[in-house]
């Protein structure tokens, strides 16, 4: 762990979708600059990964593998150092979820738009202080709303778009072809570059990147490496990112379990709220209405 750097959280559910793929890309190319050029101006990071895949899900296994290969690549090369590093948080659970929460610096919202019904996560996130790189998907949307444009970090592409490239007709080799970063990082997983071991490992995930991109991972890329870097401008900025980080928790207020309990009584249940002075243990009485 690198204690001065980006603490870049991605947590959840392991799922095609939720593009924990999208962010591995971002890793390799971080990855592949720094080796390029290791003398560089570079905002050290480190990036966590945690979420279980379902049994019998090969390719959100294969996300997995990738990321626990990149892992050991990375962390284990001189020339990178203290410059990046990867954690795959084993056996993430609540009571972790505890602990790194409050500690991230980046939340990790990445779902391909359209996709995500409305997660807890980032709330959770936002909360504790952290700042939301993602797309407006599910909840991002209203916490955009909550605390403006300015306070979070929003790509890729809108439902609108997304519904607009599947009609035309997406292609991720076209993608790649017009971007050498993404091509060169596709080539390293093909070729077996974090796999030597068992070259054609991951032969699958290469596969379904080119011919299965079902959740446009290499369409948003070049948007989201572009927004990664924003992230890292703004982070040498402190004046700057503390100020986000407060105007996120303090705007935050709308997704209490008090508001929405309440509205929930009004407009769903159709009762009042009734207020109920809980006792003390030292008391021992039940509580009382007001």
């Amino acid at each position: 762990m690198i204690t001065n750097s980006i603490y870049d959280v991605h947590v959840k559910r392991i799922h095609e979708y939720k593009r924990q793929l999208l962010n591995a890309l971002h890793v390799i190319t971080l990855y592949n600059r720094i080796k390029a050029d290791p003398t560089a101006k570079n905002v050290p990071r480190t990036v966590m990964f945690g979420g279980k895949a379902a049994p019998g899900y090969h390719m959100a296994k294969q996300i997995i593998k990738l990321i626990n290969s990149v892992a050991t690549v990375v962390n284990n090369d001189p020339i990178v150092g203290d410059k990046l590093k990867v954690v795959y948080l084993e056996n993430y659970r609540v009571s972790m979820a505890e602990k790194i929460i409050p500690a991230a610096d980046l939340s990790e919202q990445i779902s391909t738009a359209g996709t995500e019904a409305s997660g807890t996560g980032n709330m959770k996130f936002m909360l504790n202080g952290a700042l939301t790189i993602g797309t407006l998907d599910g909840a991002n949307v209203e916490m955009q709303e909550e605390c403006g444009k300015e306070n979070i970090f929003i790509f890729g592409m809108t439902v609108d778009d997304v519904t607009e490239l599947q009609k035309r007709g997406y292609n991720a080799n076209d993608f790649i072809a017009k971007n050498a970063e993404l091509a060169q990082c596709i080539d390293q997983i093909e070729t077996g570059y974090f796999t030597q071991d068992s070259p054609d490992l991951l032969k699958d995930l290469a596969n379904s990147i080119r011919h299965h991109d079902r959740f446009l991972v290499c369409a948003d890329y070049e948007a989201f490496i572009k927004k990664q870097d924003e992230v890292s401008q703004t982070f040498l900025d402190r004046q700057k990112w503390i100020k986000m980080c407060l105007h996120n928790i303090a705007s935050c207020g709308k997704f209490s379990t008090d508001r929405t309990i309440s509205e929930y009584a009004t407009q769903i249940w159709g009762v009042e709220p009734n207020s109920i002075r809980l006792a003390a243990p030292y008391e021992g009485a039940e509580g009382t209405n007001e």
